[in-house]
């Protein structure tokens, strides 16, 4: 399938199939994204105390620069949490522009695990765990989700964005020792486990009436790669330790067992049926695809190194949470059938998109003590390239290889030195979306990241994704980029008008 994906990439928009791709399926979620940490913070006039999450293992290293190592230092801009866009405060007048002006159907949201559980849940079950739960977050979640209700609005809800409590991970101490630290996450396979399901499961039961679209995890990898083996100016991750393999290959392991224990406890106690569908809840996971190609085509060594990249970023992952086959010592094959415990436990998969692979091959392995199938240049792939044919590949192979219905829960561009990028990426990306299920795949709905400029955590304010910009002032005022216009000319149209398709052509 690996090398079916990569033959996909010749195949240009215009000549994969005759007819022209037909409008949006009856159903299809026009959306945004955002996440709790990243939008939170910096409320106009909410006391900080309770914009602020700060009982979480992001806060805590965004607000110790002191206490962290000078080579991972350098990677942050340290923009304060005040410098955040306020949504806290704020959600009502930005559901309101994303109903009223973008004309959304769809919003992907997240609920922070320790703005709900400040204080550890450890042996506390049933009323105990209620009256340790925190009321005035609890509160505010509901009254963004009877917001977005009334504004015919479905969210989507994201149980894990990232962040983890400071009493489960102490994210400092372990970047200043992972070998001696006591909270340790996501190394703390079993307590982790149980006590991510005990969360799940309650916010399952206090707001399954209101929600029905649940996601586990966002970008799994994305904690695994730059907490434990790379963190670097891309991405870091807390504890932001480097080279630590054994750690990464167990909390790898760990987050794909995770999910289905995760996956269990929102099936056990979301009973209610918000929408009507006649399902109660639909559980996936949210995954960053990012297909290959070799750096050379004609070089054997490029090519098996494109394989090798593509199985460990994307299939080794995926193949554990959808169909129950885990490869622990992550040597290319499963370790043997499908386990009861993990297959048959996600409704859909959420695919993150926003770049394609290039990849050098190597002869030996570039770090085998995590791999022996690491056969290639960790520092020489390129990334980042805009490239609209990746999404309809990630799709494709995920339709092709697991059958599960698609949402595009993230694709998006920094708009900081040119925000008429943002209104390019929309279309052209939203196109080879569009192109996909004409081609056959289920994809049921397309969330921009994101709605407001958020802050993007080690990057902070520097990088501009938003649908509207946020200003640097006392108000944090929301102005609409040009992607605003052209986002609702397609939500009223449910299809990409053609004169749309022509100012931001694919190719």
């Amino acid at each position: 399938m690996r090398t079916t994906l990569l033959a996909l990439s010749a195949c240009g928009v215009l000549s994969c199939g005759p007819a022209a791709p037909k409008p949006f399926p009856d159903g299809f979620l026009f959306g945004a994204s955002i996440a709790g940490f990243q939008v939170d913070m910096g409320c106009p006039t909410m006391p900080a105390a309770q914009c602020e999450d700060r009982a979480n293992d992001w806060y805590q290293l965004i607000t110790s620069r002191a206490q962290v190592n000078p080579a991972v230092a350098a990677h942050f801009t340290w923009d304060p949490p005040s410098s955040g866009p306020g949504h806290w405060e704020l959600f009502e007048q930005d559901y309101t522009r994303a109903k009223d002006e973008l004309g959304l159907s769809g919003m992907r949201v997240s609920i922070e695990w320790s703005r709900i559980f400040p204080s550890a849940t450890d042996n506390l079950e049933g009323a105990q765990l209620a009256a340790v739960a925190n009321a005035d977050a609890i509160a505010r979640y509901h009254a963004m989700f009877a917001s977005l209700k009334a504004k015919g609005i479905k969210p989507l809800v994201t149980l894990n964005h990232y962040t983890l409590p400071l009493w489960i991970h102490d994210g400092m101490a372990c970047h200043q020792n992972l070998a001696t630290c006591t909270n340790r996450g996501w190394l703390d396979k079993a307590r982790l486990h149980k006590e991510i399901a005990k969360f799940s499961g309650f916010v399952a039961k206090e707001f399954g009436a209101e929600v029905d679209l649940w996601a586990t995890l966002n970008e799994p990898f994305a904690v695994v790669i730059p907490g434990f083996l790379q963190p670097g100016k891309d991405r870091v991750n807390p504890p932001a330790v480097s080279l630590r393999f054994e750690e990464a290959r167990q909390v790898a392991i760990a987050m794909i067992e995770g999910h289905a224990r995760m996956y269990d406890a929102v099936k056990a106690n979301d009973t209610a049926d918000a929408d009507g569908n006649g399902k109660a809840s639909e559980i996936g996971i949210v995954y960053p695809i990012a297909p290959t190609r070799p750096k050379d085509p004609q070089r054997a060594l490029d090519k098996k190194g494109a394989d090798n990249v593509f199985y460990l970023y994307n299939q080794l992952f995926l193949d554990g949470v959808l169909k129950g086959l885990m490869d622990e010592n992550i040597d290319g094959k499963a370790d043997g059938p499908p386990r009861d415990d993990l297959v048959d436990r996600c409704d859909w998969l959420g695919i993150n998109y926003y770049s394609r692979a290039t990849v050098v091959g190597t002869e030996a392995a570039s770090f085998p003590q995590f791999s022996p199938i690491s056969t290639f240049d960790p520092f020489s792939l390129e990334l980042w390239e805009d490239a609209p044919q990746g999404i309809y590949d990630a799709i494709t192979w995920a339709k092709t290889r697991y059958g599960k219905p698609i949402y595009i829960t993230e694709t998006g561009t920094d708009g900081a030195p040119d925000s008429e990028r943002i209104a390019s990426w929309l279309v052209r990306y939203l196109t080879m979306t569009q192109k996909a299920i004409h081609d056959g795949a289920d994809v049921r709905g397309f969330f921009y990241w994101s709605l407001i400029d958020n802050y993007e955590w080690n990057h902070g304010m520097a990088m501009r994704f938003g649908l509207y910009a946020v200003a640097n002032d006392a108000q944090k005022t929301r102005t609409a980029r040009s992607a605003v216009g052209i986002y609702r000319q397609i939500t009223k149209a449910v299809d990409i008008p053609a004169a749309v398709k022509q100012q931001y052509p694919v190719q």
